[in-house]
């Protein structure tokens, strides 16, 4: 994968930091919460081409983990209201990640009034720039929820030194919480045939 220079320069001058505590991530019920996708997403490219930029989304906030995937599936026709999701609560630690606020995503070129918008094509290889510094974390503000996230770059993990566990699960009925927080109209009460 080519990189931008211009980019990686910028993000090799930027001071990283240890992480080590707890976070979230929501999943289907049957999937693994310590796997890495390669699927891509905000900030890390699909594998394609023989590039792979594995990366493991996780939530500083259990509601913040439960908004992104239910943001995604809000999209779905039809609606799968039907399966329950997986939160779990994760302890991890990084050796070395960036902290990015809006300020020094905006430094980067990101347009922060179209943060949310599903165009990943500067977040994505500001994710791969960081894994091919050698960085094993990255952790940025949500686009869905007033909390940070932390994303694991597994090609650069230590897991032989650093922590990543989980610590519990609980299932949650998706559809309820996404009418509770504002990303599905509220049910229609029901109806008194009498009146």
């Amino acid at each position: 994968m080519i990189h931008d220079q211009r980019l990686v320069d910028q993000l090799s001058g930027l001071a990283t930091e240890k992480f080590d505590g707890e976070v979230f991530r929501a999943t289907g019920i049957s999937a693994d919460p310590l796997a890495f996708s390669v699927n891509g997403g905000r900030w890390a490219p699909p594998a394609r081409d023989g590039a792979d930029v594995p990366v493991l989304y996780t939530s500083m906030a259990r509601d913040g983990a439960l908004a992104e995937v239910v943001s995604y599936l809000t999209l779905l026709t039809p609606l799968p209201l039907s399966r329950p999701l997986k939160v779990s609560r994760l302890g991890v630690s990084t050796g070395k990640t960036l902290r990015l606020a809006r300020a020094g995503l905006e430094g980067l070129g990101v347009d922060m009034t179209q943060y949310g918008v599903r165009d990943y094509a500067l977040t994505q290889s500001i994710g791969a720039a960081l894994a091919f510094l050698g960085l094993d974390g990255l952790i940025a503000p949500s686009a869905r929820s007033p909390c940070d996230n932390l994303m694991i770059y597994q090609t650069n993990y230590h897991f032989l030194t650093e922590r990543m566990e989980v610590i519990e699960t609980e299932q949650v009925d998706w559809g309820a919480w996404a009418r509770s927080n504002g990303f599905l109209a509220p049910e229609p009460a029901p109806s008194d045939w009498r009146n």
